[in-house]
C-alpha cells in the first residue's frame, strides 16, 4: 500500500510525464472549461485558451516544454486540430456563393492582407527600431489570421452567410499571399532569393495544384462510389487526404494550412453537407482535434513577460493594439465599397482578427534565422491571446444580433408553421436494399425540423402477424444503427394492415406526413400495366405526395438533375412539398437542376427556392408538349431523372405522361430515377362533407380500357427502329 502512494506521488510530480495522465487532463479540460465558462458567458473557444494558459509551463506547470513540444503527443494534435479548422472553413464553404461573391472576397483579401502591412512596416521601423526586413516581417505578421472563431458561425448556422463567405474567401487569399512572403524573407536572410528559387517555388505550386485539382477529386469519386456504404473507411480517406494535401502544400513551398483549405475545397463536392460522413467530420474535429490546438495556443503563452521591464510591455502593446486596429479598418473599409451592415462588419472583423498559426510560423521563422528579438516573440504570444479572446468575444455577440436581424426580417409563424408541416415517411420492412434510400430521405431533410422522418414497416394481418411483428424489431434496430452517425431524429413503426397500400395510407394520415417514400422497380409485366400493379393501388389509396425512388447508385455520382414536369404541375396544391426536397438535394449534393417544362413551372420553382433560402443553380428547357421531351433529351447516365407524373383528375394531369413512363425502362436503362406522384388532397375543408361521393372506381375502369386499347394497338403498329 505504501509503495502504491509512493508511485502515485511520483506519477504526479510535477511537470507531468506520462502521456496517459496528461492526456486525460487534457480531456477533462476539454469537458468542464466550456461547461463552468459557459455560466460566466465567456466564450468556450476562450476557456479553452485560458486553460492551456493555466497548466502550460509558463503557468502551474502542469505540463513542461519538453512534454508540450514533443512530436507524436500534444504538438501533433494541435497540428491536426489547426489543419482541421482550416479544412473545416473549405469543405463549409458554399461553392456557389463563393462564386457568387469572388470579386467581393479579392476585395476584402486585398484590402486586410495591404492595410496593416503598409501601415504596419513605418510602425515597426519608426516605434519598434526593427531592420528593413525584420519590419517587413512583422507587417506581414499584422496582415495574416487564423478563423479560430469559425466553429461560432458554424455553430449558429451562419458558416453560409454572405459576410463569412467573403471573410473565408479573403482568408485564403491573404494568409497564401504573407506564407508566401515569408518563403521569399526566409531565403532573402539566408541568401538563398536567386532565380532558381523562384523557379523552385513556381513549379512547386503548379504541381501541388495538378494534384489536388485534377488527381484528387478523380481518386476520391472512385472511393465514394465504391465503398458507399463504408463510412469508417471514408472518414479515414478524407483525414489521409486531408493529411496529405498539407504535406504536399509544405513540400511546394507553403505552409501546411494551405493545403489543408484546399483539400476541404476539392472534397466540397463530394461530401454533403448534411450527410452521416459531414456528421462524423464535424462530431470528432470539435470534440477532440480542434479543442487541443486551442489549448497548445494557450501554453505558448508566457506571462511572465510582463514583468521584465516595460520595454516587453509596450512592444506587446503596440503590436496588440495595432493588430486589432488594422484589422478593424480594413472591416470598415470593405463595408463602405461592398454596403454591409454594421453587424455584417462585425462579423467579417470578429473572424478575421485572430492571429494563431500562420502567426506563430511567421515569428518562429524570423527568430530562428536572427531576425526578431526574444521580445518580439513575448510579444507576439500576448497579440495571439488578446486578438483569439477578442476574436471569439467579437464573432459571438455579432452572430447573436445578425441571427435577431435575419429572424426579424422573416416571417416567424410562416416558418414555424412550414416546419411543423414537413414529416418524411419512409416505408420499408428491412435495411438490406434500402440503405440509399435512407440516405436520400437524410439529404432531402430540412435540419431545422426536429422530428422529420419516420419509417414505417406494413406486414398483412395473417395468422404470422404477431411473428412478423417481432421479427420486424431487429431490422428497426438496424435502421437506427444506420442513423446513429447522424443527428437527424427518427421514429420507426411496425404495424399490421390488409395490404400494403391500405398499411401506408393509413400511418401516413395519422403521422400527418407530407411526403411518403417508396422503394420502386420497373420490373412489371404487361399484365401489370394493363389491370394495375402495387403503384397505382399505392396511389388510389394514398392520397399524400408519393415518391417511388430507383436509386442503385452513390450520390456522388450523379452530375445533375434532369425534371420532366407536365404542363400546369405548378398549379398542383403540393407542388412547393415536392420541389423543395429536389431543390434540398440540389443544394446537398451540389450539382444543378435542368427543369423539361414550362417557363412558368420554372419561374415558381424559382420562388420556392428563394422562399426556403435554397441556393441552388436552374436550368430551363422549355417544353409546349412532353411528346417533345425524349426528341430533346440528351441523354447521360450520370443524371438522376426526377419525373413528376400526375394522377387522373389533378389539374395537371395529361395522358402523354403513361406513354413517357412506359418508356422509362428502355430510356432509362442505366439511370436512377425519382417518381413524384404530387399529392391529391386539398386543403379547403368545405368540400370535406361530400367524400363519400367517389368516382375513383369510374375513372379506374375507365384507364384500365384506355390501356387496353393503347397496348392492343401498339402489337399492332410498326415499330420505330430510333426507339
Amino acid at each position: 500500500m505504501r509503495y502504491f502512494f509512493q508511485h502515485l506521488i511520483e506519477e504526479f510530480h510535477l511537470p507531468l510525464k506520462n502521456p496517459v495522465l496528461v492526456f486525460s487532463i487534457l480531456l477533462f479540460i476539454i469537458l468542464l472549461s466550456p461547461i463552468v465558462l459557459r455560466k460566466m458567458k465567456i466564450p468556450g473557444i476562450i476557456g479553452l485558451i485560458l486553460s492551456g494558459v493555466l497548466i502550460g509551463p509558463h503557468g502551474l506547470g502542469l505540463i513542461g516544454e519538453r512534454t508540450m513540444e514533443a512530436e507524436g503527443s500534444i504538438k501533433l494534435f494541435s497540428t491536426i486540430g489547426l489543419l482541421y479548422i482550416m479544412f473545416m472553413a473549405g469543405l463549409e464553404l458554399d461553392l456557389r456563393q463563393f462564386k457568387r461573391y469572388f470579386k467581393k472576397s479579392i476585395g476584402f483579401g486585398f484590402l486586410t492582407f495591404i492595410i496593416p502591412l503598409a501601415l504596419g512596416y513605418p510602425l515597426c521601423t519608426e516605434v519598434l527600431h526593427l531592420s528593413p526586413l525584420a519590419a517587413l516581417l512583422t507587417a506581414s505578421m499584422f496582415s495574416t489570421h487564423t478563423l479560430v472563431a469559425y466553429p461560432i458561425v458554424s455553430k449558429f448556422g451562419l458558416a453560409k452567410h454572405p459576410a463569412v463567405a467573403i471573410t473565408v474567401g479573403g482568408t485564403i487569399l491573404t494568409d497564401t499571399a504573407v506564407l508566401i512572403i515569408l518563403a521569399i524573407i526566409s531565403s532573402a536572410a539566408q541568401g538563398d532569393l536567386d532565380f532558381s528559387f523562384w523557379m523552385r517555388l513556381l513549379a512547386s505550386l503548379l504541381m501541388f495544384s495538378l494534384i489536388m485539382f485534377f488527381v484528387i477529386p478523380k481518386i476520391a469519386r472512385w472511393f465514394f462510389s465504391k465503398l458507399d456504404s463504408e463510412k469508417t473507411s471514408q472518414y479515414i480517406f478524407v483525414l489521409s487526404v486531408v493529411f496529405f494535401a498539407a504535406f504536399l502544400a509544405e513540400v511546394a513551398g507553403v505552409e501546411h494550412i494551405i493545403g489543408a483549405f484546399v483539400a476541404g475545397l476539392v472534397l466540397n463536392k463530394l461530401i454533403p453537407h448534411h450527410s452521416t460522413l459531414m456528421n462524423r467530420i464535424d462530431f470528432i474535429g470539435n470534440s477532440l482535434f480542434i479543442p487541443f490546438f486551442l489549448i497548445f495556443v494557450g501554453m505558448i503563452v508566457d506571462i511572465s513577460a510582463f514583468t521584465k521591464g516595460t520595454w516587453p510591455l509596450l512592444i506587446a502593446g503596440v503590436l496588440t493594439t495595432f493588430a486589432l486596429f488594422s484589422k478593424w479598418l480594413a472591416a470598415l473599409v470593405s463595408q463602405f465599397i461592398f454596403k454591409l451592415s454594421a453587424n455584417e462588419r462585425q462579423i467579417i472583423f470578429g473572424l478575421s482578427t485572430a492571429r494563431a498559426a500562420a502567426t506563430l510560423a511567421i515569428i518562429s521563422v524570423g527568430y530562428n534565422v536572427g531576425l526578431l528579438s526574444v521580445n518580439i516573440v513575448n510579444g507576439t504570444v500576448i497579440l495571439i491571446l488578446i486578438t483569439t479572446m477578442a476574436s471569439s468575444m467579437i464573432t459571438e455577440n455579432s452572430a447573436k444580433r445578425l441571427l435577431l436581424d435575419i429572424s426579424e426580417n422573416s416571417d416567424l409563424e410562416d416558418n414555424e408553421m412550414r416546419l411543423r408541416n414537413k414529416h418524411l415517411m419512409v416505408s420499408m420492412n428491412e435495411l438490406k436494399g434500402n440503405e440509399r434510400l435512407l440516405d436520400f430521405a437524410l439529404l432531402v431533410t430540412d435540419p431545422q425540423v426536429i422530428n422529420p422522418i419516420s419509417v414505417v414497416s406494413v406486414y398483412p394481418d395473417n395468422e404470422n402477424a404477431e411473428r412478423m411483428i417481432r421479427k420486424s424489431r431487429k431490422s428497426l434496430e438496424e435502421i437506427i444503427k444506420h442513423y446513429s452517425g447522424h443527428e437527424a431524429k427518427l421514429s420507426t413503426i411496425a404495424t399490421i394492415d390488409h395490404n400494403f397500400s391500405s398499411g401506408i395510407a393509413r400511418v401516413s394520415k395519422e403521422l400527418v406526413a407530407d411526403i411518403v417514400l417508396v422503394n420502386d422497380s420497373l420490373d412489371n409485366n404487361i399484365i401489370k400495366r394493363m389491370v394495375g400493379d402495387d403503384r397505382e393501388h399505392l396511389l388510389s389509396t394514398c392520397g399524400k405526395t408519393v415518391i417511388f425512388c430507383s436509386l442503385e447508385k452513390p450520390s456522388v455520382s450523379y452530375e445533375r438533375i434532369v425534371v420532366v414536369a407536365p404542363m400546369l404541375a405548378e398549379l398542383e396544391q403540393t407542388f412547393i412539398q415536392w420541389s423543395e426536397r429536389v431543390l434540398r438535394l440540389s443544394k446537398e449534393l451540389k450539382i444543378p437542376i435542368h427543369l423539361y417544362g414550362s417557363a412558368t413551372a420554372f419561374e415558381r420553382l424559382d420562388k420556392v427556392a428563394q422562399a426556403n433560402k435554397i441556393d441552388a443553380e436552374l436550368k430551363l428547357q422549355e417544353l409546349a408538349s412532353l411528346e417533345e421531351f425524349y426528341p430533346m433529351y440528351q441523354k447521360k447516365n450520370s443524371d438522376l431523372i426526377v419525373v413528376v407524373a400526375c394522377r387522373a383528375g389533378s389539374v395537371s394531369y395529361d395522358a402523354q405522361m403513361d406513354q413517357i413512363l412506359q418508356n422509362m425502362e428502355r430510356a432509362f436503362d442505366n439511370n436512377d430515377y425519382l417518381l413524384i406522384y404530387p399529392g391529391s388532397i386539398g386543403n379547403d375543408p368545405a368540400f370535406s362533407n361530400y367524400d363519400d361521393i367517389n368516382a375513383a372506381p369510374l375513372v379506374a375502369g375507365v384507364e384500365t380500357i384506355q390501356k387496353i386499347g393503347r397496348e392492343v394497338s401498339n402489337i399492332f403498329k410498326k415499330t420505330n427502329p430510333k426507339q
